[in-house]
């Protein structure tokens, strides 16, 4: 009630000072609208002294103004049909003769403001809006009408326009935004709105604003004087409701009645705290998993709800007790927030069938503001049924390691295997060498025991160890196998002897002198060498009696060689070769003969080796390898020039015709000029047509296999080499007639003759006749009939020259 009373006192104090301004400011328009009035007139005082007396006696006088000015007020927003008088000026020089005149000038003069020049009053023309500008300076000044010249120094005064409440309150920044957290206590600050007011605060209550709410109550107030606003019920839950819209007022003429009003909108979002633990919507959770499972597979999941947001609803599961806490695991998906629960290791149907766990599930992050409304965490419990499989049979053992003799016969046993089947049924097994671990068959295995054998000898030297793998497949049910790994060592047997470590030639100086050593050897055996076993060295019974060298077994798998004459020579001999006899002393003991080559070497006086090679001896003194090089060169060289023209020679040299010795040859030409002659050899070959030795037969063809084979003509018989040519061609042309498939061996050339007179004159060689030739051709006169045109004109020439 007292604070009512307090509010209403001063609502009626407000009232009473707003009355007495509105008064005031009548008052004054009224004032200034009479003219020539006490306090709103306006006077020009001349001579208006004060006397003073200084010092001396002497009076001082002061000059007053001519002109004596108070403010004018002009109320804004007037809309009268007339204008507003502002006020009225006269100088004490006017007499109201009308000589006078008054001369107004400065901001607004003759557009907004206008001046009588008789009267001197102002008045305002237009409308005046104080936001717009609230005062206007002016100088005004009195004049002779008729000459114009000053009456007075001019003078300024100010026209201020007064405010009336003409601008209601605006939010510059609306609307607004807003967050506060959740369950605040009441009185919290949300935010702070402010509203401007164009009117003028220094005067009246125009300007003077209170704030309040129009909208949001009950859960949100505003203070009237600031507009800060607050939340007004305490608990508010976000999760209940998140967002409120709030209508806020802002009131000129401090909220009383007739004041002008504004108005923003306020959105205020609740955010989240955590006040809320999580919780498991189910007391109990059933899950099952299969037997054949491997570690880190999915048996089931969970999740406890939580209504907060962002870390305020992080859930951490973890189990808190249960006879399976080491066969399962439970991890946090932070993606959906559930709990995952996992195989940690397999579990047996056969071994136990059923798990009990308790879950717990809380909260990563607790509001200690809160804490007391805890506890933060929920409990469930989660069944796992253990579902029966049909499982591969299983081995004893996760591995097999076996050993087995070197060359051991084959049959030998190396060891057993042995898996069973774990489910209920307890099928039998059957077991087998998957091929591709046992790619060249060493190995067998029983398909019922699981006795591994050796299906021959193995040799250590050449693979020490066999890496196999051995399959058991249930027998009956979904024939389901499983692999073991079985590795396999092969025992050493002494059944390598020793050799030398290595084959190089041992050096030694023609100058050694005896008991020198020349060098140390030592052995190598591909069998394992056994605790304090060692190698033995002797000089081959054949070679003991040699006079040139000797061996030292030191007893410590090593030789040493000695030289046991004085002086050697290249030139008699330069390699030797010494039989040494190995003894490895293993069980059994095994020994072999091996060749140690010695080179004789040249060596300066300090036995640094020169030359080893014998060469330098033989081959002349200062020719060096490549002076050799090129004589061989020079040698290649004149052998293919020689070569060369050789062959240009015998081609110049070939004879047109082969005598009865040779084949039978003639060439005949297509001449694409008019020359040629005998010369010109290139032709086409008809050897072909001639071979005496096949004259008495049928000649086989060469390109293909004949189909048919002919007999041989009736009536042939064998043909001297001394042939008639024309028999010859009359029995070839008969056989080709005959012979469907013969190809054309003979071929006939039709020569164009052009006829006598001609430029060209005849193509024919058989002009030859009338060149110098050595040629015989008396062997023409046997040819036969068809021949003897050209016998003629050939033996012609030689009965010539032979009368000669």
């Amino acid at each position: 009630m007292s604070r009512f009373r307090e509010e209403s006192i001063k609502t009626l104090v407000g009232e009473w000072v707003f009355l007495m301004c509105l008064g005031a400011v009548l008052y004054s328009a009224v004032a200034a609208s009479a003219p020539l009035e006490h306090s709103h007139r306006r006077r020009l005082s001349l001579h208006r002294h004060r006397e003073r007396t200084g010092k001396e006696g002497q009076v001082l006088h002061r000059s007053k103004r001519g002109w004596v000015w108070n403010q004018f007020f002009v109320i804004e927003e007037y809309t009268g049909p007339d204008p507003v008088l502002v006020g009225r000026l006269h100088s004490d020089v006017d007499a109201g003769d009308g000589n006078c005149k008054y001369i107004l000038s400065g901001e607004g003069a003759g557009t907004i403001f206008v001046i009588d020049d008789k009267t001197g009053n102002i008045h305002a023309t237009k409308t005046l809006d104080r936001e717009e500008q609230a005062q206007y300076t002016l100088t005004a000044q009195a004049v002779d009408r008729a000459t114009n010249k000053p009456l007075e120094p001019p003078s300024e005064f100010i026209v201020k326009v007064q405010d009336i409440n003409d601008n209601p309150p605006e939010f510059l920044h609306g609307p607004y935004y807003a967050r506060v957290p959740e369950m605040s206590n009441v009185g919290t600050s949300v935010m702070q709105v402010t509203a401007t007011d164009a009117d003028d605060p220094t005067y009246g209550n125009s300007a003077r604003l209170v704030y309040s709410i129009l909208q949001g109550q009950p859960y949100f107030s505003v203070e009237p004087q600031t507009g800060i606003i607050r939340t007004a019920l305490p608990n508010m839950d976000r999760e209940a409701r998140q967002e409120y819209d709030v209508v806020i007022q802002a009131k000129d003429m401090g909220g009383h009645m007739g004041g002008l009003s504004g108005t923003t909108e306020v959105k205020i979002t609740l955010t989240d705290v955590n006040d809320n633990p999580p919780k498991f919507p189910q007391s109990v959770y059933s899950m099952s998993v299969s037997e054949d499972k491997v570690s880190g597979e999915e048996v089931g999941r969970l999740k406890a709800k939580d209504p907060d947001l962002g870390e305020n609803g992080l859930v951490s599961y973890r189990f808190i007790e249960g006879d399976g806490m080491t066969v399962f695991e439970i991890t946090t998906d932070t993606d959906t927030r559930e709990g995952v629960i996992k195989l940690r290791k397999p579990v047996d149907f056969e071994t136990k069938r059923a798990y009990t766990l308790r879950v717990e599930a809380s909260n990563t992050h607790v509001d200690p503001r809160f804490i007391a409304w805890g506890p933060y965490k929920d409990t469930a419990t989660v069944k796992v049924m253990v579902e029966d499989a049909d499982e591969p049979p299983a081995f004893l053992a996760t591995s097999y390691s076996f050993e087995v003799e070197e060359n051991a016969h084959d049959g030998t046993v190396v060891g057993r295997v042995h898996a069973k089947d774990t489910d209920v049924a307890n099928n039998p097994v059957r077991y087998m060498i998957p091929r591709y671990t046992d790619v060249e068959q060493f190995f067998s295995v029983g398909p019922e025991d699981g006795i591994i054998k050796t299906t021959r000898p193995l040799d250590r030297e050449t693979l020490p160890w066999h890496n196999i793998s051995v399959s058991a497949t249930e027998i009956g049910g979904h024939h389901q196998d499983t692999k073991v790994r079985v590795n396999i060592k092969v025992k050493d047997m002494n059944d390598n002897a020793p050799e030398f470590a290595t084959q190089n030639e041992i050096l030694v100086c023609e100058n050694a002198s005896p008991g020198k050593l020349i060098e140390t050897v030592s052995a190598v055996d591909k069998d394992e060498m056994a605790h304090r076993q060692y190698f033995h060295f002797s000089i081959a019974p054949e070679a003991v009696n040699n006079h040139n060298f000797s061996l030292k077994d030191n007893r410590d798998s090593t030789a040493s060689i000695y030289v046991t004459r004085r002086g050697f020579s290249r030139m008699t001999q330069d390699v030797y070769f010494l039989p040494i006899e190995i003894n490895d002393n293993g069980n059994p003991p095994m020994s072999s003969t091996n060749t140690l080559t010695i080179r004789v070497c040249s060596c300066d006086s300090k036995d640094t080796i020169l030359s080893c090679n014998v060469e330098p001896y033989i081959l002349p003194a200062g020719l060096s390898t490549g002076a050799l090089i090129a004589i061989l060169a020079c040698i290649v060289i004149l052998l293919a020039i020689v070569v060369l023209f050789v062959a240009l020679r015998r081609q110049k040299k070939e004879p047109l015709i082969v005598f009865e010795e040779e084949d039978i040859r003639e060439n005949i030409i297509t001449y694409d000029d008019e020359g040629g002659g005998e010369e010109d050899t290139e032709a086409f070959d008809i050897a072909t047509l001639q071979n005496p030795d096949g004259a008495n037969g049928f000649l086989p063809r060469k390109d293909i296999k004949p189909e048919l084979q002919y007999p041989m003509r009736p009536g042939g018989h064998p043909v001297a080499n001394t042939v008639d040519v024309d028999d010859f061609i009359k029995t070839r042309i008969n056989d080709a007639d005959s012979d469907p498939t013969a190809p054309p061996y003979d071929s006939i050339q039709i020569y164009g003759y052009e006829g006598r007179g001609s430029i060209a004159g005849s193509l024919s060689s058989l002009e030859s006749v009338t060149t110098d030739s050595d040629l015989d051709y008396d062997y023409l006169q046997s040819w036969g009939p068809r021949f003897k045109k050209l016998a003629d004109l050939y033996g012609t020439k030689d009965s010539a020259d032979d009368n000669s």
